[in-house]
């Protein structure tokens, strides 16, 4: 392999990627349909590479008109005769955004990202990438026996993860991208101010130059980096577990703006998740990637090492809300919360993820069997959940597919979807941090041009992905991030 990335560096490119996962490959693409000869470097080696895109569950959030817009882009499925897929307009997304960064998203960037979700989604599917919706993560069947679709995620890669890489991969090779792995790009060249390419560092040592007329970034934030966890997101998140790549470290953030590129958007927080706290490996586990996370919340409580709830369960739909709690968690006593369900709910948990071989679960016949089993003080743990069922609102009736207003008035409430904890046996998924992302990146326009300190764009270098600043605050709406990495990976690898 060192002959091979010694070659590479021997020769002109008009186009370097740094970083393999779904925003890089989509600049790639972009930049090869244009006929340019690009090299795409992939800091992880063969076996290992594909960035956080190949730890999701491949989930692209998008603006359509329901089911017959989305038809030529999704895998044939019988029980598309049977489905409820609402539309989700622009106007819908964008406001879903709003919410759940408190609007503090750019608002240029983020009109980009809707207005070519559904475009970018069907270029890629011309490509040969596979899309279906994802019947067993958002949708709920109802009385009538159909599938309803809710929360405005629906489209997810075939596959998943894993499979979009797999897809990507192949795309690329055969449009002519040369893809090197095992290369860490270190530090970006300048010729008279322009960004005339990048120095790496292969697994064996050997180093050289990649000259090129355009870099594109695509390389992750720092989510991989304790260090840089501390100082960017505070004391406490050097413990939380990193869900995806080891390899986003903040090496090209560091270096783009050595080369004078301003920062951009919320580098205070972040995307985290409830993930399995006791499972031996629960830091980036290729075999079981997404497995680990524990999105069923919404159907029971969540509890603390203390036995008190903390969190509002119900606040909003699943994938406008699962970003933000693994932050919550980590603030408990020791970083480590309970999420507890009992015979009535575990039935209609996700089995992808609460079935997995080797999850973590505590059973119990009573509550006091279950908070022993928890180390958590029964009388507390009693007090919480009795609480908890005397608050719920019975008249109204439960439904899944909407917020159905269904409250506990506890403290904190419970404002959708309270079904009460009374039927043994009773269940409790232990949960701690899983930290995906971070927000904040590089600052650019809605082109993807990275901009100096002083707002102008740095000729020859352009950034999408995670590396991109300025969209997400706090939160973040689910399926959005493969999203913006096809939409601004394109428009990048348009202009590089």
């Amino acid at each position: 392999m060192a002959g091979d990335v010694r070659a590479a560096s021997d020769g002109d490119f008009d186009v370097v990627v740094a970083g393999g996962g779904n925003a890089g490959f989509s600049a790639a693409h972009a930049a090869a349909e244009r006929g340019r000869r690009v090299l795409l470097l992939e800091k992880g080696p063969e076996e290992g590479a594909g960035g956080n895109s190949y730890y999701t569950a491949g989930a692209f959030r998008v603006a359509h008109d329901g089911l017959g817009d989305l038809a030529g882009v999704l895998d044939p499925d019988d029980r598309h005769a049977v489905s409820v897929l609402p539309p989700y307009p622009a106007a819908e997304f964008a406001a879903d955004m709003a919410k759940v960064t408190g609007d503090r998203n750019d608002k240029a960037l983020t009109e980009v990202l809707i207005g070519e979700s559904a475009r970018t989604i069907r270029w890629l599917h011309g490509k040969g990438l596979r899309f279906r919706l994802m019947y067993e993560r958002q949708a709920y069947p109802d009385a009538d026996g159909r599938q309803v679709f809710w929360g405005g995620l629906a489209v997810g890669s075939t596959g998943g993860g894993r499979g979009l890489i797999e897809q990507h991969t192949r795309a690329a090779r055969q449009a002519g991208v040369e893809i090197r792995y095992g290369v860490r790009a270190r530090e970006l060249t300048l010729d008279g101010g322009r960004v005339s390419g990048l120095t790496w560092e292969d697994e064996q040592g050997l180093t050289g130059v990649a000259r090129a007329g355009s870099v594109v970034l695509a390389a992750g934030g720092f989510e991989a980096s304790a260090d840089m966890r501390r100082e960017h997101l505070g004391a406490g998140w050097q413990r939380a577990k990193v869900r995806g790549t080891p390899y986003n470290t903040g090496d090209m953030l560091a270096a783009a703006v050595a080369a004078g590129a301003g920062t951009y958007g919320d580098w205070g927080t972040c995307h985290s998740v409830a993930w399995d706290a006791w499972h031996k490996e629960n830091e980036s586990n290729r075999e079981l990637t997404n497995q680990l996370t524990r999105g069923g919340y919404p159907l029971g409580i969540v509890v603390n090492a203390e036995g008190r709830r903390f969190l509002d369960e119900g606040a909003d739909f699943r994938n406008l809300t699962y970003a933000k709690y693994g932050a919550r968690i980590l603030a408990q006593p020791g970083g480590l919360a309970f999420q507890l369900f009992d015979a009535t709910t575990r039935p209609s948990l996700r089995a992808e993820e609460y079935d997995m071989p080797g999850a973590s679960v505590v059973t119990g016949d009573t509550l006091d069997e279950l908070a022993a089993g928890m180390g958590v003080d029964a009388a507390a743990l009693r007090a919480t959940v009795d609480g908890f069922n005397a608050s719920i609102d019975r008249s109204v009736p439960l439904d899944l597919s909407v917020l159905d207003g269904r409250a506990s008035a506890t403290v904190p409430p419970k404002s959708n979807w309270a079904v009460p904890l009374e039927h043994p046996p009773y269940y409790a998924f232990p949960v701690t941090c899983g930290i995906t992302f971070t927000f904040g990146g590089l600052h650019a326009d809605t082109h993807g041009r990275v901009l100096d300190v002083g707002g102008e764009p740095i000729p020859g270098l352009y950034v999408c992905g995670e590396m991109l600043g300025g969209l997400f605050s706090g939160n973040y709406p689910g399926g959005t991030g493969l999203t913006s990495g096809a939409v601004f990976g394109r428009r990048a690898g348009s202009l590089a």
